[in-house]
């Protein structure tokens, strides 16, 4: 009779000490580790991390909690109507190329088991994976193979959504699916856009090594950002292509234009309104730019002479009589990916230097352009 009485000693202890421990994990008073991103938080608890996504796509009215806990943890109670995730997941579906710098980064691109349309990949190592057979194809971002996803059964998808149309997804769910939504393209700072591989950090349990990279990158675009204020002059900037007989440029509060005042550049755009794009005539653009130093992002165009081809009126800029055009989209990766448009969010520090090269070449004299190329 004692051993069994103490047998129930030990086991209502044993509960009880669950019970407090599940109570004693949700620390109200945690803050959020991300300082730049203003889409995602993550607080952090014993055991467990809260990540929130505010922005998943623009103008999201919804927000979205996760619970990221490692294997054998207590879920507290206030937080089991939330979608949990066992971490380290050990297997992936992405939905964007600009996630797969983050998994290579952190050294885990073999947990990668499927992606809409794998063309779009540019990186080396991923494309030896896809051409492997180890990444399936899941068809158009808008209408996933929900059967291949049945079958290949990830342990999460990282999803994202241009327009908020999410019903692709709420099927998968409805299947037993784990969808998480990543909202890294919708940042409006460099840093910002970076310090999602945190996000990536969290689902496999790697924290340290995310805010490890996250900080050398912050680092090293600082130090550019410091060089390119002491720069003595503003070169005068203009950006974009024609597309449909109209001039799309972007707007002074986007990404893009963010980049060129960073560098200490003078865009011609950078008062107008919005993170989008500004349609023009070629007659306003040439109005206003003719004189400009730089033409930096002539869409497609690989060389002057394609330029002149296009339109011989290019050639009353003085950006194109001088030549100093640099583009992005020639550097492609095998299957005609624009390298630029998959990994520039996850290195602004990159992209920052280029822009300062450009503008400011003695600022960097050893740096050679990583992702533009001057037109020839």
């Amino acid at each position: 009779m004692r051993h069994y009485f103490l047998l129930v000693i030990l086991f209502l202890g044993f509960i009880q000490c669950k019970e407090s421990e599940s109570s004693a994990n949700l620390n109200t008073s945690v803050q959020n580790s991300i300082q730049h991103a203003e889409g995602f938080s993550i607080e952090k608890h014993e055991g467990f991390s809260i990540v929130k996504v505010s922005n998943a796509y623009p103008e999201a009215k919804d927000n979205y909690t996760y619970v990221l806990h490692k294997k054998g943890v207590q879920i507290p109670d206030s937080l089991q109507q939330f979608t949990s995730i066992e971490v380290p997941i050990k297997k992936v579906i992405v939905t964007s190329t600009t996630h797969i710098p983050a998994l290579e980064s952190l050294g885990i691109e073999n947990t990668l088991i499927g992606f809409p349309t794998t063309q779009y990949i540019s990186s080396e190592k991923t494309r030896a994976l896809i051409d492997a057979g180890k990444v399936r194809d899941l068809g158009s971002n808008q209408g996933l193979n929900t059967e291949v996803i049945l079958d290949i059964q990830p342990d999460v998808i990282v999803g994202f959504s241009v327009d908020g149309d999410l019903k692709t997804y709420k099927n998968l769910e409805k299947n037993g699916q784990k969808i998480i939504f990543n909202g890294d393209w919708t940042e409006k700072t460099p840093l910002g856009k970076a310090e999602w591989i945190k996000f990536f950090g969290a689902l496999y349990d790697l924290d340290e090594k995310a805010t490890e990279i996250f900080n050398s990158i912050e680092k090293e675009y600082n130090s550019v950002l410091a060089l390119a204020k002491n720069a003595k002059t503003q070169p005068t900037i203009f950006a974009g292509a024609i597309y449909e007989d109209q001039w799309f440029l972007p707007q002074g509060d986007s990404w893009a234009a963010y980049f060129l005042k960073e560098a200490n550049g003078n865009y011609l755009w950078k008062d107008s309104k919005g993170t989008g794009s500004l349609a023009l005539s070629f007659e306003s653009v040439l109005d206003k730019a003719k004189d400009a130093d730089f033409w930096i992002g002539p869409g497609q165009f690989g060389s002057i002479q394609q330029i002149l081809d296009n339109n011989p009126n290019y050639i009353h800029f003085k950006a194109v009589k001088n030549k100093n055009v640099y583009s992005f989209s020639t550097k492609k990766g095998k299957t005609g990916g624009v390298i630029y448009y998959e990994l520039a969010q996850n290195r602004p520090d990159l992209v920052l230097k280029d822009i300062v090269k450009i503008l400011h070449p003695e600022a960097l004299p050893n740096h050679e352009l990583f992702f533009f190329e001057k037109l020839k």
